[in-house]
């Protein structure tokens, strides 16, 4: 079982591989999780390029989106054979996309389902398989449905659940509404918590402060931030400290970045545009002096033909 205490959320079109590299010299110990990759683009896309990563990411785990038991098995075993960590199935995404394809979170309507996914990928993979899901979708949306659908899963062996205290609206709610616009439930993740000891309960919505996060930790076994991870990624700073008894560590976020330079160096050197990596580092200097115009020169000189490592010293030089 790996350390569930503090988790970096996956994230569509922002935790992919730089930025995963560049929270994992923030934290040392988070457990950080990728974009979702469906089953279907594994099985046929080009799987090395969506499952590449850097080996300092670990502990990392890879996410699954689909609802078919044989490609999720194939796809499982693709990413432990890529040397994930864990792997974990999307059971709350709620966009349109998504359900077309019948996964995220309205697989939540059907329990029995994913079980059956789940049961495919564990007999597939030797790594822990755990399942991100909501409290509730639509109209089911009470403690009973998520009792169920928690008790179905488990019996199938899923020993972790990341449970995002809000339910999914799947019609008439943008992803970005269903982020913000449910009401927060922490209390029926807890009540899981106390109905299913055995289990290992993470907690993911609405966190915004370490501080909270500890707050939480007294009724679950692990917390997941999302959004302010990413959008203020300096956020991690006291990550290894607080929850890892790890020493002090006494670096500013400028250190944090003069570190991923050579990081940056090397990508630039394989082919990677520099926008590519830099699009995650406008929230580092979030509130400190000169930090907009950190963000400018980025935003304005990146994207550049021939953009290299020079136009991130430039920017780090305007800030306090």
């Amino acid at each position: 079982m790996l350390d569930h205490t503090f988790c970096v959320a996956p994230m569509m079109d922002w935790t992919d591989r730089h930025d995963r590299m560049f929270l994992r010299l923030i934290s040392k110990n988070a457990l950080l999780y990728t974009e979702m990759v469906t089953s279907a683009a594994l099985q046929h896309g080009d799987a090395a390029y969506l499952l590449k990563y850097h080996a300092a990411e670990h502990p990392v785990a890879l996410q699954l989106g689909g609802s078919d038991p044989e490609q999720l098995s194939f796809a499982a075993r693709l990413g432990e054979q890529a040397g994930y960590d864990e792997i974990n199935l999307n059971v709350g995404c709620p966009s349109d996309r998504v359900q077309s394809g019948t996964f995220g979170a309205c697989l939540m309507a059907n329990p029995a389902l994913v079980a059956d996914c789940v049961a495919a990928m564990r007999e597939a993979v030797d790594v822990p398989v755990t399942v991100k899901c909501r409290i509730g979708i639509d109209d089911q949306d009470d403690e009973p449905f998520l009792l169920r659908f928690v008790e179905t899963v488990a019996a199938a062996g899923c020993k972790t659940f990341i449970i995002h205290a809000r339910k999914a609206v799947l019609k008439g709610l943008s992803p970005k509404e269903n982020r913000e616009i449910p009401p927060l439930n922490y209390e029926r993740v807890f009540s899981i918590k106390k109905q299913f000891p055995e289990l290992c309960v993470v907690i993911n919505g609405g966190i915004q402060s370490l501080e909270l996060a500890q707050q939480l930790l007294g009724s679950v076994d692990g917390v997941m931030l999302g959004r302010e991870a990413y959008q203020n990624p300096f956020v991690l700073h006291e990550v290894d400290q607080r929850f890892y008894s790890a020493d002090p560590k006494h670096l500013t976020r400028k250190d944090y970045l003069t570190a991923y330079l050579p990081y940056l160096q090397e990508e630039l050197e394989s082919g990677t545009p520099l926008n590519h990596m830099t699009r995650h580092l406008l929230g580092l200097f979030k509130g400190v002096p000169g930090g907009k115009q950190f963000r400018r020169h980025l935003s304005e000189n990146a994207h550049k033909k021939g953009a290299g490592v020079e136009v991130v010293t430039a920017a780090l030089a305007l800030v306090d």
